[in-house]
């Protein structure tokens, strides 16, 4: 029979069959135990579809057939459930777990749960299949059935990783060779035993296996792996690279790993490059070991950018891997010349104890660079703590070495000065360097007005060895610092010697020293010397003079007219107002004071008169007002005098003037003999300014026009509303007097005791001012600040008074230097700025005014200032550069970055200071945020090359050179720079702001890292 034949018999019999159960009912009633006998041998030929329904007719759960044995249908019932389990009958699984649980025959539901457990493994549903396997006896199942549910459940227990459980079952299977699950039996059998590292019943197992079809791809990896935990290298060696050779390999790429790694062990670096690079550059995410075996082949093979690629992605951990790497990486940035990147890799190897070898070579290395690399700050940091933690150290005569070419070469001098300080010994390379240190920490303190720190380093210069380079500089600044403390002889006797022998460099050039000489001159009445002095700086003048040629030529005028050339003094004036240059007011003024001189009052007093007319903004204008009243009350011609003295009583800006037009006006008044008005006048002064010396003169006018009057009673009564009795007057002189006089001996403590004594008695006495002012000095000399600022304040509350320009001035000093407080120094700058009589105080108001706006951040309001001072004749250097910083902070707050840039420069132009260190910052800040990003790393090097002693700036610009990398995705240098600020910055809050940094760029590297995290 043919096979098409045989295929439509079977159909027509299941036809036949299932015809007959439906339509011939009886008559298979009438013979249960032949078509039982019939379905079973169907079940029997695994012809479960049609056996099925036959098990079907003989048996239904709805309805009992009597005519049908009790055991047939039993039966039935036990085979039609199989069958449904067999073909997948989703009321099968049901059925079953009913027949298991309910049904009394023991062997039935024992063989029921081997189908059920058979069911659920063709399902790959292993959880139940192992549990029904367990319910099964093999008493009733056959040999090969036995076999078969053996190997079924070791492989459920193997997909539930119950490896105890099946490894059992599995080495029953892998003894009998004509099984047909012999060999995947061998394979799991294998797996459990290498898993278990039983090697030796692994590799028996897997050698079964290696050539059979479904396992010759898989198998050799696992027989390699053997070989090599076993310590047969050689044979791992040979049998993986003739596996990797045949090809076809599922593991292929762990093949190429391990065979590489026997290879490195091998130290034969050139092989397992060859199979390591594969296998990294094809894996997602590798090991570190793996990648450091990589990277250490690149570098025996001097492809060191390769070996940095790899090397670089290993740290950030404190094992010896790490340590090795950072320390090999460090090699291999320094053969291709990146000694940048080499100096963060060997802080990184520094930071690791766990090689102390590596970790002090590297620390060494990171200090060395950080010096050849302009790190002056954190070489002076690093060498020292090398220094004194590795005394007997290889390197430690070469660290001591480097440690003074650092304070050789760096501005840091602060730092320098402290380090040599600390010093038990100098050594001849540092007696070389030391007076250049003195010198430039010198310079750094007159910069920030600390004048007296500035001086006595100046002074040390003089007595230590190797200064000749520095002596100039030296005698210049010791002359500009005396002619600020109003030492002038010292400042004529430094300068001069400066002059005999003048070097030049920034402000210290002989024009400035001739200047200050002139000046100093000028102050001790020396007018010839000073006109020598401002003549050498220029005797002409045009419109592209510099502000201080123009001040000297005025000057020079001013010289000649004290030595009564008038003609010649003229001339100079004439010609600067000619050329209506700045200071155009002043020549008017004195032009008119040389006319007064020659006898030519009228002319005079035309000329002062038209000063506000010409120059309506002018400063001098109340001066002018009081000199042609003086002139007019000289003459006699006291109507004349009137106006003017009113006009000075008019205007907001005369106030110190006031308490003396008050009193030349009652003078005038009273020559008139209008005592009424004279009355009133000297009343309005005595009330208004009590404490002037212009009220104490008023009152023996007062007192002439009340006796001239027959009116003593009315005196008395006057003098006492106005606080000034006559007994009390008389009382108070010699209690003051008494004080004073100890005063003036310089015994103070008694001095105090008198002087408070006197305050008790007489607060508003007629020398409370000299009281409050002398006990002021007292206890600013002690440097008990808080007290002399009290003293100062009483003072300056009764401005008005010879005293009151310099105790608002103390009392501003004060508040901004010693107590900080620059809200309240701002006040006193501004009323020092209010009343200021001279150029000098004036200047200083202003320059103190910026200080304390750029302290509170008051940029806006700042501006104006900043730009008056810049045009002040007078302005130093340092004034020069805060002025600019604000200009150019106020420029960033708005977002003006080119013009900030702009300004900043100017700043950084002007020479070494705090300003300028921030400067620098602020413009590779805006070069980052500019996103010009090259342009910004030159310029954070930069600001901390140059930034001097002041570590905020060099802190700052190390966390701005970190973002710079962070941004150019150098997760490497940004991590290091980051974490050198974390590891050594004394600063909490940046060093809180580099952390937050750190953990960004920790955090963005390991997502773009090749090595696996965890």
């Amino acid at each position: 029979m043919n096979l098409y034949s045989k295929q439509l018999s079977i159909f027509l019999l299941a036809v036949t069959l299932s015809a007959s159960a439906n339509a011939q009912f009886t008559k298979v009633n009438n013979d249960p135990d032949a078509d039982f006998k019939q379905a079973k041998e169907l079940y029997q030929n695994n012809q479960f579809s049609l056996a099925y329904p036959l098990f079907k007719t003989l048996y239904t759960e709805d309805k009992i057939n009597s005519s049908i044995p009790v055991s047939v249908q039993a039966e039935a019932k036990y085979y039609s459930i199989v069958c449904g389990l067999e073909l997948k009958d989703e009321t099968a699984e049901t059925k079953a777990i009913d027949f298991i649980e309910l049904d009394h025959n023991e062997p039935r539901a024992e063989m029921m749960s081997y189908h059920l457990a058979e069911y659920y493994y063709r399902e790959k549903n292993f959880d139940k299949a192992a549990r029904y396997y367990e319910r099964t006896s093999t008493d009733n199942l056959s040999n090969d059935e036995i076999a078969n549910m053996k190997f079924h459940q070791a492989y459920a227990y193997f997909t539930m990783q119950r490896f105890n459980d099946a490894e059992p079952l599995f080495d029953a299977i892998r003894q009998i060779p004509n099984d047909p699950n012999y060999v995947d039996a061998n394979y799991y059998y294998g797996f459990i035993a290498f898993s278990k590292k039983h090697y030796d019943q692994a590799l028996g197992s897997f050698k079964i296996t290696e050539g059979k079809e479904n396992y010759k791809g898989i198998v050799p990896y696992y027989i390699t792996e053997i070989y090599y935990y076993k310590g047969e290298k050689d044979k791992a060696l040979e049998y993986g690279e003739k596996a990797l050779q045949q090809g076809g390999q599922y593991y292929d790429l762990q093949m190429r790993q391990i065979v590489g790694h026997i290879y490195f062990e091998k130290k034969n670096f050139a092989k397992a490059l060859t199979y390591l690079e594969q296998y990294v550059s094809k894996t997602q995410k590798v090991s570190r070991e793996d990648l450091y075996e990589l990277s250490y082949c690149y570098y025996q093979a001097k492809q060191y950018k390769k070996a940095v690629a790899g090397f670089k992605e290993i740290g950030g951990k404190q094992d010896s891997l790490a340590q090795n790497a950072m320390y090999l990486l460090a090699d291999s940035y320094l053969k291709i010349g990146q000694k940048p990147s080499a100096r963060s890799a060997f802080l990184f190897c520094a930071l690791n104890s766990s090689n102390l070898t590596q970790k002090e070579i590297s620390k060494f290395n990171y200090g060395k660079l950080s010096f050849e690399l302009g790190y002056t700050d954190v070489a002076l940091n690093e060498l020292k703590e090398f220094v004194t933690a590795y005394p007997k150290s290889d390197y430690s005569t070469e660290a001591k070495e480097l440690l003074v070419n650092v304070l050789a070469n760096t501005n840091n001098y602060k730092e320098a000065l402290d380090l040599v300080s600390s010093l038990k010994t100098q050594t001849e390379t540092v007696k070389k360097v030391y007076p250049k240190i003195l010198y430039g920490r010198a310079v750094e303190l007159v910069n920030d007005q600390q004048i007296v720190q500035a001086d006595n380093l100046l002074n040390a210069i003089y007595v230590v060895d190797y200064n000749t380079a520095q002596l100039p500089y030296a005698n210049f600044w010791k002359g500009e610092i005396a002619f600020r403390t109003n030492q002038y002889d010292s400042a004529v006797y430094y300068l001069t010697d400066y002059i005999s022998n003048p070097v030049t460099n920034g402000e210290v050039n002989p024009t400035n020293a001739r200047y200050t000489l002139g000046y100093s001159a000028m102050r001790q009445e020396d007018y010839t010397n000073a006109l020598k002095y401002f003549e050498q700086i220029t005797t002409t003048l045009s419109a592209s003079s510099t502000p201080l040629e123009q001040d000297a030529y005025a000057r020079s005028a001013d010289c000649y007219f004290m030595k009564k050339n008038y003609g010649k003094s003229m001339q100079m004036f004439d010609n600067i107002l000619s050329k209506n240059l700045k200071g155009s007011d002043y020549a008017l003024y004195q032009k008119a004071i040389i006319t007064g001189a020659s006898g030519q009052y009228a002319q005079k007093v035309s000329l002062l008169q038209s000063i506000p007319m010409r120059f309506p903004s002018s400063t001098l204008a109340p001066d002018a007002n009081m000199e042609v009243a003086n002139t007019y009350l000289a003459t006699e011609k006291y109507d004349a005098a009137i106006p003017p003295l009113n006009d000075i009583l008019k205007n907001r800006n005369a106030e110190p003037l006031k308490p003396q037009a008050y009193l030349k006006l009652g003078i005038a008044y009273f020559n008139q003999g209008n005592n009424n008005e004279a009355l009133n006048n000297f009343k309005k002064l005595i009330s208004g300014y009590p404490n002037s010396e212009e009220s104490n003169d008023a009152v023996d006018y007062v007192r002439n026009i009340f006796v001239d009057n027959q009116r003593p009673a009315d005196f008395v009564a006057f003098m006492k509303q106005n606080g000034k009795d006559v007994s009390y007057t008389e009382q108070d002189s010699l209690t003051y007097i008494s004080a004073n006089n100890v005063y003036e001996t310089k015994n103070y403590d008694n001095a105090l005791s008198g002087f408070t004594n006197y305050l008790r008695q007489f607060p508003d006495g007629q020398y409370a001012i000299d009281v409050n002012y002398k006990v002021a000095g007292i206890y600013n000399d002690r440097k008990d600040f808080k007290n002399a600022l009290n003293y100062y304040n009483a003072v300056a509350a009764k401005a008005p008074n010879k005293y009151a320009e310099i105790s608002v001035l103390q009392a501003a000093r004060i508040t901004y230097f010693e107590l900080k407080d620059y809200a309240k120094a701002e006040q006193y700058f501004q009323q020092l700025k209010d009343i200021a009589v001279t150029d000098e105080n004036k200047l200083e108001s202003m320059r103190g005014l910026l200080r304390c706006q750029y302290k509170l951040s008051q940029f806006t309001e700042a501006v104006p200032n900043a730009q008056e001072l810049l045009q002040q004749k007078g302005a130093a250097t340092d004034d020069k550069m805060m002025a600019n910083m604000i200009v150019a902070k106020n420029y960033q707050n708005n977002n003006q970055l080119f013009e900030a840039s702009a300004a900043y420069k100017a700043v950084i132009d002007l020479g070494k200071s705090e300003y300028a260190a921030e400067a620098r910052y602020r413009v590779a800040e805006i070069l980052f945020l500019q996103n010009k990003l090259p342009e910004a790393e030159k310029a954070g090097f930069d600001a901390i090359n140059k930034a001097g002693s002041y570590n905020y700036w060099i802190t700052k610009s190390y966390i701005l050179l970190g973002d710079v990398y962070f941004k150019e995705e150098d997760y490497f240098n940004a991590e290091a720079t980051l974490k050198s600020v974390v590891e050594n910055s004394t600063i909490p809050e940046l060093q809180e702001e580099a952390q937050k940094k750190l953990d960004a760029v920790v955090a963005e590297k390991n997502s773009k890292s090749k090595v696996e995290q965890g």
